[in-house]
């Protein structure tokens, strides 16, 4: 429980919650390995579980999952789609093979994280943002004259 001006959402999940979202991802991804599910397009789709973030009150959990490649905006959607019909089975099969107190409840949302990181790669490689994240030259590079003391010193 959070002190007299503590804010929980600042200081992060915690270990517990951590611990409870990966068990349900591991249990998540066994069940779509497992291919039990009566809807068609997932029957036919590998489905990656990138992340599962779970409330702090453990009833809720975040699934953020993609197709295996990713794929056009239209087919993530149905794929996002097909798990929510299926989340009830879902969770209940994550039930029976967890040992945990309550199972969350669970929703689905398209993981960016990859195309985000894509992006930002992409940007970096711009010759513009390129050429500032190049090291200058150290020597002479201040235009100062750094060996000027050294002339004159040589032996005759």
């Amino acid at each position: 429980m959070a002190r007299h001006g503590q804010h929980v959402s600042a200081k992060g999940p915690s270990q517990r919650q951590l611990r409870v979202g990966e068990e349900v991802r591991h249990a998540l991804v066994q069940v779509l390995e497992r291919n039990d599910l009566r809807e068609p397009l997932l029957m036919k789709t590998s489905i990656t579980v990138t992340e599962v973030s779970v409330s702090p009150d453990l009833k809720n959990a975040t699934c953020f999952v993609m197709p295996l490649g990713g794929g056009d905006e239209e087919s993530v959607h149905d794929v996002i789609v097909a798990l929510a019909r299926a989340a009830k089975f879902l969770r209940f099969e994550i039930a029976n093979s967890t040992k945990l107190k309550h199972t969350p409840a669970l929703r689905f949302m398209h993981d960016t994280s990859f195309d985000d990181a894509g992006h930002i790669d992409k940007l970096l490689h711009q010759p513009e943002v390129a050429r500032d994240l190049v090291k200058p030259d150290v020597d002479g590079a201040d235009g100062n004259g750094a060996n000027d003391g050294d002339e004159g010193d040589e032996e005759e």
